[in-house]
């Protein structure tokens, strides 16, 4: 059933939206299946299964293999993303992140009104000193901090969830814009966690490069994501084979899945993806390197 939501294209549900994010174990379990049936002579069932997770696992190489990047020689941008778990998360251990990997520009989901405080104890202002941030109670806040000046922006449609955007401005003049993204999990509200990714910008061809980063709660595998990247961007950990890096949960159950992305205008080559433990959260933060062009 899950193949046949893949191959369609469609996401149906919470409930098989939710089982499509476990669609790479889905992929091996067809295998072992498969396996076992031919062992017990059933011929027809064992071809059938073995068939369908052989399809499932040629979708699922292009995110183990680095691809082609474009070419850039501009200067180079550091995104970090973490999910704050309702604003726990070790900020101490996020600011030696943001110092140890020059970091230019966090977004930061589920930020709350009393993080604002606990994080600006840990120094994260000092290196970051410009913000949008629109903290909330429940996990409805984000914000964005950065290295270089920040304008406000309003890319994203309104949602649930805060999903904050910004425009960075670099040295020499250049930008690029910037979503913090966190659409609530489609077990929450199918419709509205549909509609909010259906509400994030597409790039601007012709305008500044755009990069949204964050939370959200889809992977490669919902057909609602993969619209996003339809728009003009690509996932950064796709792009260097790190596509099924898990980024929630810390422990084993649920199964670990990939639900926090970098994914980065088409003019922008990804230089580097990295996924990193921060305690006092469920969520890994993601980082991508990225270079603009010339």
């Amino acid at each position: 059933m899950l193949a046949g939501f893949r191959v369609l294209g469609v996401d149906g549900g919470k409930h098989t939206a939710s089982a499509l994010a476990l669609l790479p174990y889905a992929a091996l379990a067809g295998f072992v299946l498969g396996g076992l049936a031919l062992l017990l002579r059933r011929w027809w069932t064992g071809a059938v299964v073995l068939a369908l997770a052989a399809g499932l696992l040629v979708s699922l190489l292009p995110r183990l293999t680095p691809a082609a990047q474009p070419v850039a020689a501009g200067p180079t941008l550091r995104v970090l993303a973490v999910n704050l778990y309702y604003g726990h998360a070790d900020a101490e251990r996020l600011v030696e992140l943001v110092r140890a990997h020059e970091v230019d520009v966090l977004n930061l989901l589920e930020l709350t009104p009393e993080a604002v405080p606990r994080l600006a104890e840990a120094g994260l202002f000092t290196p970051l000193p410009y913000r949008v941030l629109r903290p909330g109670r429940s996990g409805a806040g984000s914000g964005l901090v950065s290295r270089h000046p920040l304008r406000r922006l309003g890319l994203a449609r309104p949602a649930l969830l805060a999903q904050p955007s910004a425009r960075v401005s670099l040295p020499g003049g250049r930008g690029v814009e910037v979503v913090a993204v966190h659409p609530v999990p489609p077990t929450y509200s199918y419709p509205d966690w549909r509609d909010a990714l259906a509400g994030l910008p597409a790039t601007d061809p012709r305008g500044t490069a755009r990069i949204l980063a964050g939370d959200f709660n889809a992977t490669l595998d919902h057909a609602a994501f993969r619209r996003v990247l339809g728009e003009g961007y690509r996932d950064a950990g796709e792009e260097t084979g790190s596509g099924l890096t898990p980024t929630w949960p810390e422990g084993l159950f649920p199964p670990p899945v990939t639900i926090d992305h970098v994914l980065v205008d088409q003019r922008l080559a990804v230089r580097d993806y990295r996924v990193f433990d921060v305690p006092g959260t469920d969520h890994d933060a993601v980082y991508a390197r990225l270079q603009l062009p010339a």
